[in-house]
């Protein structure tokens, strides 16, 4: 289990191989109760996690980096801040570790480059005909169901 007051450090991906670490200084934490099943220490201890991390005002991220995750996350994000909620653990460390993990995991999916344009085609002739044969195929199958006529 990662500890949960280091750095975080986010893999090498896809046009980022290095990766990335982020200090732990620019990572804010807020505990809550957690909802739902728990025993008796459900409504005594603070154990969902809202990890929080500041994307404009980070020194970890150069500016394209920056760029480039406010734009792949828009809907993740609240005035510039990434929030990640993790409560699915009754354990308080436990929850801390998966918001780390969740926050790398999105941040390296961010930090990718656009995959290649995609140039469009058009289908061969060859495989218009296939396609209309196949139509054909289909219609005929379909046209022998139903009842049967007396001749």
């Amino acid at each position: 289990m990662a500890d949960p007051s280091a750095d975080l450090v986010v893999r090498g991906v896809r046009g980022f191989p290095h990766g990335l670490i982020i200090p732990a200084g620019e990572l804010s934490e807020a505990f809550s109760r957690s909802s739902g099943p728990g025993g008796q220490s459900v409504n005594t201890a603070d154990s969902r996690v809202e990890l929080r991390f500041d994307v404009r005002n980070s020194v970890a991220l150069a500016d394209y980096q920056r760029e480039r995750v406010l734009s792949a996350l828009p809907h993740r994000l609240v005035n510039e801040t990434v929030v990640v909620v993790a409560a699915e653990h009754r354990s308080q460390l436990r929850n801390r570790t998966a918001a780390r993990v969740r926050l790398a995991a999105l941040l390296a999916e961010a930090l990718q480059p656009p995959g290649p344009t995609r140039r469009s085609t058009r289908p061969s002739r060859a495989a218009m005909q296939r396609r209309v044969e196949a139509k054909k195929r289909r219609a005929a199958i379909k046209g022998n169901r139903g009842r049967i006529q007396p001749d």
